[in-house]
């Protein structure tokens, strides 16, 4: 799968270097690029998978800026670009977080080589919590059978098969949906409306409080809760994309004509259909997270 890259570097040279790097042997797309980490943030990283950042910048360098965006909830990959041989400071780029390190002057054989790396371990480390996710679902669906009785309720089970047709079953942020649609469910037992959410910052907050308990101080809450938004953010996306493709391939396909006008806004997939179809891997697309979890907690009540 092609990977989405972002750029800190000060020296727009090397940042044209690198993304004609990254275009010619075919790694991805650079999605998004800053000349220092003063302005850059966890919520311009949600569709990313790997930040190529430099160590010495002016205003904040790689180091201080690897912190900020960790602890802002950026799960991604980092590749630090230096000219610095100081065994001391490249250590301490390791220590925050760098996953590999390319010397400066930038050497096209030797980016293209340690990106390939790269991508290699990404897709493997997909694959893995691919298959996690499926065994873990094989476990849940047997504790569902009638010699367990502590398994899945129906909604749940419902809410895994919609997951499976929308080809996000193995993304991260699947959990927290599922987390999302328990929540919306004992709203529903007490009462109240589904299609009033709360700001969806408060619901995270909420339920990060609810799964870790009292136990997490303030900074760790926050921290979850973006990383939480991130996720969601991200399997959304990834939904949108799919039945966008599958529209693109069959017009008539059941799962994209019965799911894409009630999940989405449909002049929003239509706009997808045509990026796609355009060859572009990001989208400036406008996708409404708050329809999407109210319209896919109704599809799951009555399927």
């Amino acid at each position: 799968m092609p990977l989405r890259f972002f750029l800190i570097e000060d020296d727009a040279v090397v940042r044209k270097m690198l993304e004609k790097i990254i275009t010619e042997n075919r790694l991805g797309e650079v999605v998004g690029q800053a000349e220092d980490g003063l302005d850059v943030s966890a919520n311009q990283l949600y569709s990313v998978d790997v930040v190529l950042i430099d160590l010495l910048m002016p205003g904040r360098d790689g180091i201080q800026t690897m912190k900020k965006l960790k602890e802002e909830g950026f799960t991604g990959q980092f590749v630090m670009i230096s000219q610095v041989e100081n065994k001391e400071m490249v250590g301490q780029a390791y220590l925050h977080g760098v996953d590999t390190y390319i010397q400066k002057p930038i050497n096209r054989h030797e980016v293209a080589a340690v990106l390939k790396r790269v991508a290699e371990h990404l897709s493997i480390a997909h694959s893995l919590d691919s298959i996690r996710q499926l065994l873990q679902t094989l476990d849940q669906e047997a504790e569902t059978s009638p010699s367990h009785q502590t398994g899945q309720t129906p909604l749940e089970q419902k809410a895994q098969h919609l997951l499976l047709l929308l080809g996000i079953a193995g993304e991260a942020g699947a959990s927290d949906l599922l987390l999302i649609m328990r929540w919306m469910a004992e709203r529903e037992k007490q009462g109240r409306t589904v299609h009033e959410l709360p700001p969806l910052k408060e619901l995270y907050t909420e339920l990060v409080k609810k799964t870790h308990g009292p136990r997490h101080d303030k900074p760790a809450v926050q921290k979850e809760v973006r990383a939480m938004e991130q996720r969601i953010r991200r399997i959304v996306l990834q939904a949108f994309t799919h039945l966008s493709s599958l529209g693109l391939t069959d017009y008539t396909n059941p799962t994209f004509e019965h799911f894409a006008p009630r999940l989405f806004d449909f002049a929003e997939i239509r706009k997808r259909m045509n990026e796609l179809e355009a060859g572009e891997k990001t989208t400036k697309c406008r996708i409404n997270v708050r329809k999407f979890l109210t319209a896919f907690y109704m599809e799951i009540k009555k399927t």
